[in-house]
This record gives C-alpha cells, structure tokens and sequence, in this order.
C-alpha cells in the first residue's frame, strides 16, 4: 500500500491519509484492478482493506484513513464491513477514523445496490465520500441520491483552475451544492500554488496533490508546507 495525505492547509495539519495500492513493482493502482478476474474483486477488495489498515496501524497513522471501495465487488455490506471491523479491531485502529470512498470513476452496474451499501455504512457511522468527483460516470446525480461526508473533486476540474474561469465556474457551482448539501470538499490533483490559492479563495480547505506530497509505498510522507507559503 502507498499513503497520500489530505491535508488542511488552514490548520497546517495532516487531516487524512488515502490508502492506495500499488504493484510489486510500481503499477498504479488502475493497472493493479485491471488484472484482477472479476470472480476475484470481492477478494481483491477485502484484502486491500486488511492490508491498508494493518499497514496504516504499523506506520502509525493518528489521523483519518481513506480507503477506496469498489462497488461493483462488494456483495453483502454487512458482511464485508464485518471483516474490516475485525481487521481495524485485531491492530487496534479506530474504526472511527475510517472513510470509505466511492470513486466516481467505475461505472457501477448496480446503482440501488451501491446506494444500499453507503447507506449501510454511513448508518453504522462511517464517513463516506464521493471520488474523482466530475471526471466520471454519474456526476450530479451520485450526489443526488446520496449526501457524503465529502466531495473529491477531481484534477480535471481543479487543473489549470488559476487560469480557465469556466473551471472555476464549474467548480464555484460544485461548492455551493455541497455547501448547501453539508458536504466537505477536498481538491485533488493539485500540482501548483495557483491551482491552491485559488481553490482556497473559493472555500475549499482540504487538499491532495502532488504539490503537498506524492504517495510513498510503505511510507507516510511528509508535507511541504513551504510550497503553500513560497
């Protein structure tokens, strides 16, 4: 597993790292999903939940961690919530720290079936979020049906932000929908201190990207705050 941190660039603080797995040598984690037989994503899916919480656990996370679910692997929610809670309870981590996020950018052949997921897990008091928000498949209507605990607005809407008013258009509407809705926001893919200032000017608070930190397999990196204040 690699660990990105989210970062609250007001309070200068770490807010959440996001679990990311990767291949033996490298593969990103698309790459990673893409040679996995789809009898096996179930599998898939629960071993990465294990294995970013047991390493999360060992390299001392004290904060939020992020994990990614695939929607289309997960059979019964009460189930696979189960197995995360005994594997967070066997290392002793704060299942109240744990985000589960539902990317954006998997076309989800069983909307019903994904809704009764989240719902699931946020009844049980987990916080969920929506990733890769507006690069997707569903957009406006995932947050329609369901209010998460966060939006992830994805780098095809946050690059270049300082520089197209459509973008920031885009995304000044994204913000107030989510304001509106109680939904935080978090800007990914950030790679310059213009994309930032401008997405902070907006409201946005938490942010990802490479300009704070790049993932680090094994390894919780640190943030350069200097690139905030350069």
């Amino acid at each position: 597993m690699a660990f990105q941190p989210i970062v609250d660039v007001e309070a200068r603080r770490v807010f959440a790292y996001e679990a990311l797995v990767r291949g033996q040598d490298g593969e990103s984690a698309g790459q990673v999903i893409a040679d996995v037989a789809a009898d096996q994503m179930y599998t898939f899916d629960q071993t990465c939940r294990v294995l970013a919480i047991s390493t999360a656990q060992r390299l001392g996370v004290d904060c939020h961690l992020s994990i990614n679910f695939l929607p289309n692997a997960v059979y019964e929610p009460a189930t696979c919530i189960r197995l995360t809670l005994a594997a967070a309870e066997k290392v002793g981590f704060p299942t109240e720290r744990l985000i589960f996020e539902l990317t954006e950018a998997e076309k989800i052949r069983n909307p019903e079936h994904a809704l009764r997921i989240v719902r699931d897990y946020q009844k049980r008091g987990f916080q969920t979020a929506i990733d890769d928000f507006g690069a997707g498949y569903s957009g406006l209507n995932l947050l329609a049906d369901f209010q998460p605990h966060y939006v992830k607005l994805d780098m095809a809407l946050t690059r270049r932000i300082d520089r197209e008013s459509v973008r920031q258009a885009i995304v000044g509407g994204v913000i107030g929908t989510c304001t509106a809705l109680g939904c935080q926001v978090i800007a990914e893919g950030i790679e310059t201190r213009e994309e930032l200032e401008t997405l902070r000017m907006m409201g946005v608070k938490l942010f990802q990207g490479y300009l704070l930190a790049r993932p680090q397999v094994e390894a919780l990196p640190e943030v350069d705050y200097q690139a905030i204040e350069a």
